[in-house]
């Protein structure tokens, strides 16, 4: 074994030919990029290091057997990837998370391995872990316990941003914005080139926002071309140009949307007013009395939650969205159409255990409290798409679940795909056909069968049918 080491940790060092999970995710959410310093702490072969200086990051890298030689320097970010899991002791455990986070100026990212690899983990139980027979240790982690452990150590609230990958913000006003962006994401800016189109790209975001942008607001070069107007100019012309429909519909979406942030700010930590994004403030300028009466607004929508009667309700009263006697599923594409209570359900999850990446449909279980995301990666292509992955978080325990079908040779199936979106989404009358012609076919006369591929191909063969796409034809070749 290694010196001073209870176990061989260097050979849980993988090589990689791509970016990790946690940096990548890192990378998408904006919390690793271009002008700030990072650092690579216990990384390893540097895979991950190197990747990032192609991306232009300034980062770093330290490792106690690859890159000793490597400097621990005071970092914006700081990376802990898969470190935690390989420390067999419980103390230097800790103060290895001390140290990261002693580093971190600005935010510490720790991912970890998590309890359902399990399987692919073998060996016999040492410790609080396993020791496998390369005299490699694992502590694997639930996403739960991973955030609890960061939050003890750093003395601040975290936010999971991905199963097993968690944040921790040096100011609680990054951690705030972050999750302002999560739910009400920065706004999107028509292209200009002259006044008049700046204009148009003003009066496009009021109608959106409900609200007139402020200067700060607006990116430079559209503040530029519209330097020469006075706030009142600029007020009478989107006044007279923009939709007074469109604008109420606005407020009402913006209204719903900050809401939302500030139940889930309540659920993860609220902050004081000042704390905020300047949007999100003058959105509640704009939309509420006072920030007062929006937070209390907020906490009775957190408090419905919790009424199984009015999450049923609101699941009734759903536009988008397939419920059955148990939960409701919903399409990723039809989420921002759900009820806020539902959308908040989802929200509370994510930021609790981290929401699952490459999901299609998110199941809301409305008998007790749970989440689940589930991945159809074919759903747009495939008439019946196959179920590839479901990672389930229990509301009141936090305790997860992962459940991979990719090796599997009999995997669930969807039917009736439109009921899983919005009644206005563009490929409904598409999925819709399908549905009826299956229906007059009989392929839905014995449901328990055909909830999986051997029971729906066997389906398809009692009928005398199969898909082309999404066209139901009839089999060539003599009935069974």
């Amino acid at each position: 074994m290694s010196a001073g080491w209870g176990s061989e940790r260097p050979l849980t060092a993988i090589a990689r030919a791509r970016l990790s999970g946690p940096a990548r995710q890192a990378v998408v959410d904006g919390q690793i990029r271009p002008g700030m310093s990072a650092l690579d702490y216990g990384c390893g072969r540097g895979e991950d290091v190197r990747s990032l200086r192609r991306m232009h990051i300034n980062i770093s890298g330290w490792d106690p057997h690859f890159f000793p030689e490597g400097l621990q320097t005071a970092s914006d970010a700081v990376l802990l990837t898969y470190v935690l899991n390989v420390i067999e002791d419980q103390e230097e455990r800790r103060a290895t998370l001390s140290h990261a986070w002693e580093l971190a100026r600005s935010i510490l990212i720790v991912s970890a391995r998590l309890t359902w690899e399990r399987y692919k983990v073998r060996g016999k139980e040492y410790a609080d872990g396993v020791l496998t027979s390369r005299q490699t240790f694992q502590h694997l982690y639930s996403p739960s316990e991973l955030r609890e452990f960061v939050q003890e150590v750093t003395d601040v609230r975290c936010v999971s941003a991905a199963p097993g990958v968690v944040y921790a913000f040096r100011e609680d006003a990054a951690r705030i914005a972050f999750l302002a962006r999560r739910i009400v994401p920065d706004a999107e800016w028509m292209a200009s080139g002259d006044t008049a189109s700046a204009i148009a790209a003003v009066v496009d975001y009021t109608e959106r926002r409900g609200r007139l942008p402020r200067l700060e607001e607006m990116p430079d070069p559209l503040a530029m071309l519209l330097g020469h107007l006075s706030l009142s100019d600029l007020q009478r012309l989107v006044r007279r140009t923009a939709d007074a429909g469109k604008i109420a519909a606005g407020v009402t979406r913006t209204t719903l949307n900050t809401l939302l942030f500030l139940a889930v700010e309540l659920f993860n930590g609220r902050g004081p007013f000042g704390s905020l994004p300047l949007t999100v403030q003058l959105d509640i300028r704009a939309c509420f009395s006072s920030y007062a009466e929006a937070c209390k607004r907020a906490d009775r929508l957190l408090l419905k939650l919790r009424d199984d009667t009015y999450v049923r309700g609101a699941m009734r009263a759903s536009k988008a969205g397939k419920l059955t006697p148990t939960a409701l599923y919903v399409h990723r594409r039809a989420v921002d159409q759900i009820p806020t209570v539902l959308r908040l359900y989802e929200h509370c999850a994510a930021i609790a255990a981290g929401r699952a990446d490459g999901w299609t449909v998110v199941k809301l279980r409305h008998q007790g409290r749970a989440v689940s995301w589930l991945d159809y990666p074919e759903f747009d292509t495939d008439p019946h798409p196959k179920l590839a992955s479901s990672y389930t978080v229990e509301m009141k325990s936090l305790d997860t679940t992962y459940v991979s079908y990719e090796d599997c040779q009999n995997r669930p199936l969807l039917h009736r795909k439109h009921e899983f979106l919005a009644a206005d989404d563009p490929d409904v009358p598409k999925y819709s056909r399908l549905t009826e012609a299956e229906v007059r076919a009989g392929l839905y006369e014995h449901p328990h069968l055909i909830r999986t591929e051997q029971g729906w191909e066997g389906e398809l063969v009692r009928c005398g049918r199969a898909l082309r796409g999404h066209r139901l034809v009839r089999r060539a070749g003599p009935l069974p």
